[in-house]
């Protein structure tokens, strides 16, 4: 039986620090084992864990498919395997289980109250990858998930997403009044056990805030007086959504880097027409970031008097770099040049870029980058909020700038923030000094600044450009907004022939829950235990159902 269908099991076994053993009197007089262990270093845990399971997901899930689903890469397809949706089981083993110890613990203490704002910030993580749950798999069991453990209840029921969002956002409004109360006693000080921002709840807040805006977004196929006011309560609230670098919830750890040497495992991952196509055009300073260079050059074509293939434009100034489609099948002749060199007077070259493996592996093959997570980035936080004032969300309140100012802050942030994950990958960067001017260059550009015409479209590619480094949020946005469209006269969307799934599964629980977990199924209109593409394809979860097809943008 898979890990992700003993999650229910694994919560009420998983006590930390203490073993599962009826036999305590040895434990009571062994003075080495932990049995209350300091609730901070709990915290510390779940924090890890949400930040380091991911290395299996980025290569079996994030590069081998949504990323190709989204275009952002060119590889070739593999079936869909069992090693998709480790976000499930891990949510269940590794990361609620200590966040309800440490609320357990705290509320048997005796200063309790001092506690407050840690306990808070226990539920912005859980809501945090929640979301991430329920985004691909729909009903998940939450607000009895963690009973086995302390109750006895074995068979949790599954969650529809209404009643999840609504509880998150309930549980955010919580976190974020517990956190914003300067009345409180003494706070318990966290500092560096908090591994993302060392106890500074002001930055907790705002990712609380910024997380309702990933709900509102979410929610607004199927609720849009819902996103209006979400929208409307984050922005009227005095600290507000993630609107600085500072407060991005970043994660650094020279230690760690989920690729190693796996960056080309099974396949190479290449760049896409479209996506190489657009930055190219529109000079974007990610281009090297992103993506690696062929080598080429105009004068080596010309020195050696040869021609390059048909589809490269010799006055190209970015000859070095050439996406592939996004779809193999569809342009064959191009697809050839993945795999076949292409020979100049001796040397062989090989035309399409690759992904900038440095820039997701800084520690592929010896080399000594240190790699870098910015799980929520403040360009995600600024540009929806650009998005919403832009469909005319916040119509009457005070949104401290335009939909134009929080693109503006949005572009520059993701372009920031990119450059600075390749200084510390030790991989090519965009700029150099502060990149001002060459942001400021690409701002004004006619590819990239408001115009008054195609505004929203170019919030959305944006959002798109920025999440190539998180593919399970890039996903969501393409599949929400249809965007890129295939209509699009600025940035289409790619021929692609395969079926795409839009939703994961979740397997058997076994017959201890098995009850719940067919209504849960039969209530969304899922075939159970169907992992077939086609399936998956056409069942969709419920806050994606109103939304546009692949490809479809209004």
């Amino acid at each position: 039986m898979q890990l992700r269908s003993r999650y229910i099991i694994a919560g009420a076994l998983l006590l930390t620090g203490v073993s599962c053993t009826k036999n305590f009197g040895d434990i009571n007089t062994d003075k080495t084992i932990v049995t209350t262990p300091d609730v901070k270093y709990l915290l510390t845990y779940s924090q890890e864990k949400l930040a380091t399971y991911n290395g299996g997901e980025w290569i079996w899930e994030g590069m081998e498919q949504l990323f190709r689903y989204t275009q952002h890469v060119s590889a070739s397809p593999y079936e869909i395997t069992n090693n998709v949706n480790a976000r499930y089981s891990v949510y269940y083993s590794q990361i609620l289980p200590n966040l309800y110890e440490v609320r357990r613990q705290i509320a048997a203490k005796a200063d309790k109250d001092n506690y407050q704002k840690i306990a808070a910030i226990t539920h912005i993580i859980q809501a945090l990858h929640g979301i991430k749950v329920t985004d691909m798999n729909g009903s998940i069991p939450y607000t009895e998930a963690e009973q086995g453990r302390y109750e006895g209840n074995y068979s949790p029921v599954y969650n529809n997403q209404e009643t999840l969002f609504n509880t998150w956002l309930s549980e955010l409004d919580n976190s974020i009044s517990i956190l914003s109360n300067a009345g409180l006693p003494d706070q318990v000080d966290i500092s560096t056990a908090d591994i993302f921002y060392k106890g500074n709840w002001t930055k907790w807040i705002k990712l609380a805030n910024t997380l309702k805006l990933r709900i509102a977004a979410r929610l607004e196929s199927q609720n849009t007086a819902k996103t209006k006011e979400i929208f409307k309560q984050v922005m009227q609230d005095a600290v507000g959504p993630i609107d600085n670098d500072e407060a991005q919830l970043s994660y650094t750890n020279p230690n760690f880097s989920p690729f190693g040497n796996d960056i080309n495992y099974r396949s190479i991952r290449y760049g896409s027409t479209s996506i190489i196509n657009f930055l190219k055009k529109a000079n974007d300073p990610r281009l090297p970031i992103y993506f690696e260079d062929n080598g080429l050059s105009k004068q080596i074509f010309v020195d050696n008097g040869v021609t390059p293939p048909s589809f490269m434009d010799i006055n190209d100034p970015e000859i070095q770099f050439q996406g592939a489609p996004a779809d193999w099948t569809t342009n064959p002749t191009v697809a050839a040049y993945i795999s076949n060199a292409f020979p100049i007077n001796g040397t062989n070259y090989f035309l399409i870029s690759p992904i900038n493996r440095r820039f997701f592996s800084p520690k592929m093959n010896g080399l000594t980058g240190n790699y870098t997570d910015v799980i929520v980035t403040n360009a995600e936080s600024c540009l929806l909020v650009a998005e919403f004032i832009q469909k005319g969300y916040g119509d009457g309140i005070n949104t401290k700038g335009s939909a134009g100012d929080w693109y503006t802050k949005g572009v520059t942030s993701s372009i920031k923030t990119m450059n600075s994950i390749a200084i510390a990958a030790q991989s090519a960067t965009g700029y150099t000094g502060d990149g001002a001017a060459a942001i400021e260059t690409y701002l004004n550009g006619d590819d990239v600044k408001f115009n008054g015409v195609n505004d929203l479209e170019r919030i959305y590619i944006q959002e798109y450009l920025n999440f190539y480094r998180n593919a399970s949020e890039a996903f969501v946005m393409v599949r929400r907004t249809g965007y890129p469209k295939k209509s699009s006269t600025y940035y289409a969307r790619e021929p692609f022939t395969e079926a795409i799934p839009r939703r994961w599964w979740t397997t058997d629980p076994g017959e201890v829950n098995r009850a719940n977990w067919n209504a849960a199924l039969s209530e969304q209109g899922f075939t159970p235990n169907a992992q077939d593409v086609t399936t998956l394809s056409t069942q969709r979860i419920w806050y994606d159902k109103n939304a546009p097809d692949f490809g479809g943008g209004n």
